[in-house]
């Protein structure tokens, strides 16, 4: 007898950042985030996990390489699941105890600023949930355990992780503020500047924050609560020129702080800071806010923007970072969109050329689903 399931899940884009724990161990953070999930259609992990009576040992290949099973965060997150279908009786005792194979694979690129490790967990948490008959509890907190954001890549849409304040972490997990389909022409571009591994893990990086950055605790104590408050009423109201605001200020105080570090952690580089400059020209030029940006830990912009200025959007940057390869299916990825070639954006002069790697366009998505 073999029990096979396959899911796909997405990754989450913070809004709100997240930065800082304030429990290594449990993955507790200092602060609430906030994040808006993207489509599967265009950036997801996929996971098949096997359970088989004949398997000696469990086994994870993470896209094609074979990886060690007994990584602490990936023995947490099987083990919980476990126990919890072991106290619900959601699957029969012989099931969890066979060993189990797990494939994996991110179709983008891993540990380069684009929450691959978010998309990574979350979707082994949902198919070992699925596996063992898991279906309606709540197992955010259970995905929080592999890597904190994670959690939020749980649910599609618009997607609050709540800190907690319980010692054991039983409450801090993440809740949809709203779904997908309530804001569908929010749509978003991915201005890749680096797909190599970052040279400062999260982990690593917000440990040295919370120990040096004296910024961080006042983002933590007066920022944070406000801009979740405020950003989560223009997300009912799918007002985007505050919902940009607050993006664009958060992303800009998170990287702050990284300076603010002692060593300084640097995430973004020439090409990201020319990208805030050129969207912040483009809205002035524009008379109002048509695309806001926010970077992760790493060099790569991601870009909201109402879908009616998609086109713009993208004939303004392939003018101000020109590439060689901009009429190539390789370079702009994702959805597919005609660019609006006629165009005139002679009053901005352009970047070096070649700065990006590729664009990818995609939108809000749903959370994770199983593949048949």
């Amino acid at each position: 007898m073999q029990n096979s399931v396959t899911v796909i899940a997405p990754v989450n884009i913070a809004v709100i950042k997240y930065w800082g724990k304030r429990n290594e161990q449990l993955i507790l953070p200092i602060n609430d985030s906030l994040s808006v999930t993207l489509s599967t259609a265009d950036l997801c992990s996929k996971t098949t996990i096997t359970a088989d009576p004949s398997y000696e040992e469990n086994k994870i290949v993470l896209n094609g390489k074979e990886e060690n099973f007994d990584n602490e965060r990936i023995t947490r997150c099987v083990e919980m699941i476990k126990h919890r279908a072991l106290e619900s009786e959601s699957c029969s005792k012989e099931l969890l105890a066979y060993k189990i194979h797990v494939d994996s694979e991110n179709n983008f690129p891993t540990a380069a600023g684009l929450a691959s490790s978010a998309s990574g967990y979350a979707c082994l948490v949902y198919a070992l949930a699925q596996l063992y008959g898991l279906k309606k509890q709540e197992i955010s907190d259970i995905a929080r355990m592999g890597s904190g954001s994670a959690c939020r890549s749980i649910y599609g849409g618009f997607v609050q992780w709540q800190k907690g304040v319980q010692l054991d972490g039983k409450d801090s997990i993440a809740v949809q503020i709203a779904p997908a389909s309530h804001w569908p022409d929010l749509h978003v571009l991915i201005l890749v500047v680096n797909d190599s591994k970052k040279k400062v893990g999260s982990t690593s990086g917000m440990a040295r924050s919370v120990l040096t950055s004296e910024l961080i605790k006042y983002r933590v104590e007066k920022c944070v609560p406000q801009r979740i408050h405020s950003i989560t009423q223009a997300i009912k109201d799918r007002d985007f020129s505050k919902f940009a605001e607050i993006t664009m200020k958060d992303s800009n105080q998170f990287h702050a702080i990284c300076l603010d570090t002692y060593p300084p952690c640097v995430y973004m580089n020439d090409v990201s800071h020319a990208i805030v400059n050129f969207v912040h020209e483009f809205n002035r030029n524009e008379g109002e806010t048509k695309v806001a940006y926010t970077f992760d830990a790493g060099p790569n912009a991601c870009l909201y923007l109402p879908e009616k200025y998609v086109k713009r959007v993208l004939a303004f940057f392939n003018h101000v970072l020109p590439n060689d390869n901009q009429n190539s299916v390789e370079y702009l990825r994702g959805t597919p969109v005609d660019i609006d070639e006629e165009t005139e954006f002679s009053q901005y002069t352009p970047y070096e050329r070649n700065a990006l790697k590729y664009i990818i366009h995609t939108k809000v998505g749903d959370g994770p689903s199983i593949v048949d």
